[in-house]
């Protein structure tokens, strides 16, 4: 199926350059597309190790959470439109502040995702051209010559406008959804051992063998996380489509609960496939070795070596073809929409005015130009997926907390606004969906959490100096008298995380964090966090008249000339 073309051009209601040309189908597929990318060719078994049986539980509540998290974006996708919606909603609630605060941690976190993508091309490949990668998994010189090759490709689709790339995307997304679909029946048919759900194994007993501790651990540390960031295309690009009342709230709703069950699946198949006699004598932790032809071992291509292990070549080969097409697929997408973050840091003025700058595509090509060079660089510190995934998913997961929260004081501030879309019991969904965001940031452990608030501070960093350097005083008031409460949350979510006992790290020894409180002790922390937050983000909400003047702004501003 392809997008729908339409016989007339038509525009998106926030800047007349950029054009509707995503349909339902194709803002659907966007974000299903962006959801199934490399996630689901590693998570199943990191899943595994790290629960056992118990992934399974941890795939539910993932999915649960993303769910009520996409849920309280569904009323402002429709509300606003708007391309970058995540990054300019605070900027409408509480200014510029909250809005490069969270502009800063979106962008930061997208720009890298298509890092990530080439990166798992690039692990699966090495089983044919062993010189990309060296012997633990880092990109060789040649190796990077080609993840850059591929990064411009992913820029070239892009640059050409929304109508071409939705037509690829649509063709690459029912390969993937019909890849899925194909290994979860084959694994099932070929080898299913329900005793392995309640199996006691040398290092522990039944379907939770580490404890409920670890299944929740699992859902950032395991991928599971990583696997569903991309619910938010219906966001950020709300801006370019046709019907935005239809199209956004089934694309946020859909695309979860689409890929969550398909996921589910995954791994009930993939827990069910496991050789029930090894894992007696090895555990759970260990059940990447325990898949194993030849030299090539199922920690780096798990499914497709669990295919071959099954006497299931053909399906090995079509897996291996698909480590391609999946992460290109949301390597593509993740180019999309980090131009459109720096589009709209653009058009909030808290970044260069040419980042606002579009083609005759409707496409912000400087922005685009930008994705490219800074995903480029993260090759050099972090030239691995699994070095990359954890400080992708923290970042990410962050900047989804406020519209959460956007979504109430919006019923305050701007009560007459229209709202096509209401959602419905939004004090209830908001404030879950603001804990669930917590959680996942808690449960990440304290080695992510410090990182990322370091990456946090060097946004703050540059933020400065663009104040300062800001000659020609384009950058618009902080209101930072609004906006104080960000730091508050980031304060919170690093203390929390310092005092409980998630460390983050992989073997899972102490990573400097206080151990003063457990399981129970660090949810009842969080939902602590999460009142206070909700408290100190309403008292500093912007007056209503404020924010109807940076609407009325944004509407209405163009870019300045000299930009142009």
């Amino acid at each position: 199926m392809t997008a729908e073309a339409p016989q007339i051009e038509r525009y998106s209601d926030d800047d007349p350059r950029l054009k509707k040309d995503f349909g339902t189908i194709g803002l659907l597929f966007t974000a299903i597309g962006s959801i199934i990318g490399s996630g689901w060719l590693f998570s199943s078994l990191h899943a595994s190790s790290e629960a056992g049986p118990a992934a399974v539980l941890s795939w539910v509540v993932g999915t649960i959470m993303f769910l009520l998290i996409g849920l309280s974006y569904a009323e402002l996708g429709v509300m606003f439109p708007r391309s970058g919606g995540v990054a300019r909603y605070p900027h409408y609630a509480w200014g510029s502040f909250a809005s490069y605060s969270m502009g800063w941690v979106t962008w930061l976190a997208c720009a890298a995702v298509a890092s990530v993508e080439v990166s798992a091309v690039l692990t699966y490949a090495t089983s044919y051209w062993g010189w990309l990668e060296n012997d633990n998994a880092t990109l060789t010189g040649l190796g990077l010559l080609v993840a850059i090759g591929l990064m411009a490709v992913f820029v070239i689709v892009n640059y050409f406008g929304v109508r071409w790339f939705a037509r690829i995307n649509n063709v690459l997304v029912w390969w993937k959804l019909g890849m899925i679909v194909l290994v979860i029946v084959a694994v099932m048919v070929s080898a299913f051992h329900s005793s392995n759900f309640s199996l006691d194994t040398v290092d522990g007993k039944g379907f939770a063998p580490y404890g409920l501790k670890s299944a929740f651990e699992a859902i950032p540390a395991a991928g599971i996380a990583f696997s569903f960031l991309g619910w938010r295309q219906g966001i950020e690009l709300a801006g370019e489509t046709d019907n935005p009342r239809r199209n956004v709230p089934l694309t946020l709703i859909g695309s979860v609960v689409i890929c969550g069950i398909l996921y589910i699946l995954l791994q009930i198949a993939f827990i069910g496939a496991q050789d029930p006699t090894k894992l007696k004598q090895h555990g759970w932790h260990d059940v990447g070795s325990l898949i194993q032809v030849g030299s090539s071992a199922g920690n780096f291509s798990p499914l497709a070596t669990l295919a071959t292990v099954l006497g299931m070549a053909w399906l090995a080969k079509l897996l291996y073809a698909d480590a391609f097409i999946s992460p290109g697929d949301t390597g593509l997408i993740y180019t999309s929409v980090t131009a459109r973050m720096s589009y709209a840091m653009g058009r909030n003025r808290n970044a260069p005015a040419i980042l606002a700058k579009v083609n005759d595509n409707g496409v912000p090509w400087p922005s685009l130009i930008l994705a490219f060079i800074v995903g480029c660089i993260f090759f050099l510190p972090f030239p691995s997926w699994q070095a990359l995934v954890g400080i992708v998913t923290s970042l990410t997961v962050l900047s989804f907390g406020s519209g959460s929260i956007a979504l109430l004081t919006f019923r305050k501030q701007i009560p007459n606004q229209e709202r096509p879309y209401r959602a419905a019991g939004a004090w209830v969904i908001a404030p879950l969906a603001l804990l669930s965001t917590n959680l996942i940031m808690y449960w990440a452990g304290w080695d992510q959490v410090w990182k990322m608030m370091v990456a946090v501070a060097i946004g703050y960093v540059l933020l400065a100096v663009f104040q300062l350097t800001d000659a020609q005083k384009r950058a618009p008031q902080l209101d930072f008298e609004h906006g104080w409460w960000v730091l508050v949350w980031f304060a919170g979510i690093l203390l929390a995380s310092y005092l409980g006992s998630y460390s983050g790290v992989a073997d899972k020894t102490d990573a400097g964090q206080a151990n003063v409180y457990g399981f129970n002790g660090g949810i009842i922390a969080n939902i602590i966090l999460t009142i206070v937050v909700l408290g100190l983000a309403w008292y500093c909400q912007l007056p209503g008249e404020r924010v109807e003047q940076i609407l009325s702004e944004s509407e209405s501003e163009e870019p300045a000339p000299s930009a142009i």
